[in-house]
């Protein structure tokens, strides 16, 4: 919360001149002043809330313009420091992204704080800091940010965002863009881009609070949902698909999205149901 100056115009640019050193500008017609003697910030006139008087608080938000200046705005950003938002890519230039946070000057995001490259359009959670020159900007490096005193349970269903991702470890999820999650790299089918909203059900809660997730729902309502899927992708082939249920799992992952076991349970309920027929090399609608 910063204050009105009690000063008049004239008196607070002599102010500034005798404590601060600063030259009369023009920018001091188009607003006014808020802080002490020490430090003060224009806020401008098109800002300026109607009614204020000398010595009323002014709720603001600090931040850097166009021109690198600090400056007041009464319009409430997207994001504020030590909070998480998702928020989404107005623009990209040669040292980063832009994102829309609702102030006039878009939110700088570098290269290096990007998780993965994004583009217009597309949403990342992140969170800000002060770079060395005193700007704010974005990261999407959020996972230190994240709380783990999530109130799920096992086998509650939860929804999040993908915030990162590792080779190594899986997929990372802020679940409501707040708790720390996690889908185990055993877990990951199909295609789970990083800024993906998705849904999914917790399979277990960590001593230290964080989840692990799974985009699949449990084996048997699964199972119907994966033979629905196989029996459609058959038929899109002509009623034979080109390899059986001994394939390479890394074959089976590709074109369905889920492991080989899971597979193979799909396929059993298909034959079970005399709905396909196991060849040596395919499988084929009845």
């Amino acid at each position: 919360m910063l204050y009105c100056s009690k000063n008049g115009e004239e008196e607070i640019l002599n102010e500034i001149r005798r404590k601060a050193g600063f030259n009369c500008c023009k920018d001091c017609r188009f607003g006014v002043y808020l802080g002490n003697d020490e430090e003060r910030v224009l806020l401008p006139k098109k800002q300026v809330p109607e009614g204020i008087e000398p010595g009323d608080p002014v709720e603001v938000f600090l931040y850097r313009d166009s021109s690198d200046r600090l400056i007041a705005t009464t319009n409430e950003p997207k994001l504020t420091m030590g909070h998480l938002a998702v928020l989404e890519v107005a623009d990209t230039g040669k040292m980063g992204a832009f994102l829309e946070w609702g102030l006039e000057k878009d939110l700088f995001l570098p290269f290096k704080e990007q998780t993965a490259k994004v583009q217009k359009g597309d949403k990342c959670l992140v969170a800000l800091y002060v770079d060395k020159s005193g700007r704010l900007c974005a990261t999407m490096k959020v996972y230190h940010m994240l709380r783990t005193d999530s109130p799920y349970q096992k086998d509650d269903q939860v929804k999040g965002i993908v915030y990162d991702r590792s080779d190594e470890f899986g997929v990372f999820v802020a679940v409501d863009h707040q708790f720390s999650a996690r889908i185990p790299k055993k877990d990951v089918f199909g295609k789970i881009r990083i800024g993906d909203e998705i849904e999914a059900r917790v399979t277990n809660v960590k001593e230290d609070g964080k989840l692990d997730l799974s985009v699949r729902g449990k084996i048997p309502q699964q199972m119907d949902a994966d033979a629905e899927l196989i029996l459609k992708r058959i038929q899109s082939y002509d009623g034979v698909l080109p390899f059986n249920d001994k394939a390479d799992p890394d074959t089976i992952k590709a074109e369905f999205g889920m492991s080989k076991a899971a597979f193979k349970r799909a396929v059993g309920r298909l034959l079970k149901e005399n709905r396909v027929k196991i060849f040596p090399d395919s499988i084929r609608i009845r």
